[in-house]
């Protein structure tokens, strides 16, 4: 069966056809047969250069020879045993030594899963009841987070089924807005428990911080006794080896992750201070538990991946990236067109819009009908990136010198028919 037959076929036994709405595209969403390294083909034999890569945890691309081996190796010997195994003590090792905020961790099955149970955390720890997230940033599907921007501190439900009781503590501001959340912690600062940030805001596109935001962030919530939150789900062991924190030298409380950190299997995980993280049950009194929490298949990914982050790696993969960045800025000025082309490391997009993005508001009036036309171009000229302007794009080890051309050949193309 080809793609549109079989998302006629799936429409019949999943919501809208697809199990995660941001797979869902018009006129239907291509159904993938078989991905390598930095390749994925279509159902009907069609290859693509993929710049989803997953959305993200695919650092080492697909079917990485390694962890497959290792995963294989594991799974021939028990796929789940609700029991402890040494594994997850070498998978914790490692992380710690490369985060500077872990000093315990508690892993979970996904990046929703390990935002959810931090904010329980900080909320266990502080005693106090409201967190902050900033408009336009995603920390998962759980009722927490799902909420609406709304004017100032509203928040809003974002999905019917949550009650507005759920969210009335959480509060939300402007990303890059320094006065904007003073005048929040000011207000609210004896109920706050903890703000909550994507050091980078990879939900909207790709929205780095404005030069001293991040220092901002951690001297405001250090002075008001609220805990910081980097919500690393899409930055861990993506910026470098230690993640933000490395990257822009600032330590929070807590930090999430998900993603890389399980290699392409699902997992996820929250780590901070010891006096943070001995409040997790059973040494404590807040409550987490997953039957597949340090699932051994997903464990042994993990360190099948981490294992080959060394620093060579991240200097090899962040040229690759440096060197597309300002492949396509020259790409946009020869065009004359007035976009921005973002990101950072390995991360990537363009946003379809006149004015520097730094926080949702302006990231909101970017040009989607044009993106739409610009991904489906993209598309017809091999290369696979998520269909949403409001997603980040990420290249892999696997990313040959010859796959970044061919892709600003097509980026070059795609824009072109673009702006017809």
């Amino acid at each position: 069966m080809n793609s549109k037959d079989l998302f006629n076929e799936s429409k019949r036994y999943f919501p809208g056809g697809v199990n995660s709405p941001v797979r869902a595209f018009k006129p239907y969403p291509v159904f993938i047969e078989k991905a390598k390294g930095s390749k994925i083909w279509d159902v009907e034999g069609n290859e693509y250069i993929d710049c989803c890569l997953g959305y993200g945890p695919l650092i080492l691309g697909h079917s990485d020879s390694n962890v497959i081996d290792n995963v294989c190796s594991q799974a021939s010997i028990g796929t789940a045993y609700g029991a402890p195994t040494e594994n997850e003590i070498k998978l914790a090792r490692m992380v710690i030594d490369r985060v500077p905020c872990a000093e315990m961790i508690r892993f979970v099955n996904s990046g929703t899963e390990a935002t959810m149970s931090a904010i329980r955390l900080a909320r266990g720890f502080t005693g106090k009841n409201k967190i902050v997230k900033f408009e336009g940033s995603y920390h998962g599907a759980h009722d927490y987070v799902l909420v609406k921007s709304g004017s100032g501190a509203a928040a809003l439900p974002d999905s019917l089924g949550i009650p507005e009781d759920t969210t009335k503590n959480t509060l939300t501001c402007p990303y890059n807005d320094e006065n904007a959340l003073k005048k929040l912690i000011v207000d609210e600062k004896d109920n706050i428990a903890a703000v909550i940030v994507e050091p980078v805001m990879g939900n909207i596109g790709c929205v780095e911080p404005n030069n001293g935001y991040l220092e901002f962030l951690r001297e405001i919530t250090e002075e008001n006794n609220i805990l910081l939150i980097f919500d690393e789900v899409i930055t861990g062991f993506r910026l470098s080896s230690g993640g933000a924190q490395t990257y822009y030298s600032i330590t929070p409380d807590l930090v999430t992750m998900g993603k890389i950190i399980g290699g392409g299997f699902p997992m996820g995980a929250f780590t901070g201070k010891h006096e943070i993280m001995e409040m997790i049950a059973p040494e404590g009194n807040v409550y987490q538990a997953g039957t597949f929490n340090g699932n051994p298949i997903s464990v042994k990914a993990g360190i099948s991946t981490l294992n080959q982050l060394d620093q060579d790696f991240y200097k090899n993969l962040n040229k690759k990236g440096n060197y597309l960045r300002n492949q396509i800025s020259e790409i946009a000025d020869n065009l004359d067109l007035n976009i921005q082309p973002v990101g950072l490391a390995s991360m990537f997009q363009i946003y379809f819009n006149s004015e520097k993005v730094t926080n949702y508001e302006i990231a909101k009036k970017s040009d989607i009908e044009r993106f739409s036309i610009y991904f489906h171009e993209l598309m017809d000229n091999g290369i696979f990136i998520p269909p949403s302007q409001f997603e980040c794009n990420f290249l892999s080890s696997s990313h040959s010198n010859e796959d970044i051309e061919k892709l600003l050949i097509a980026i070059e193309d795609s824009l072109k028919i673009a702006w017809k």
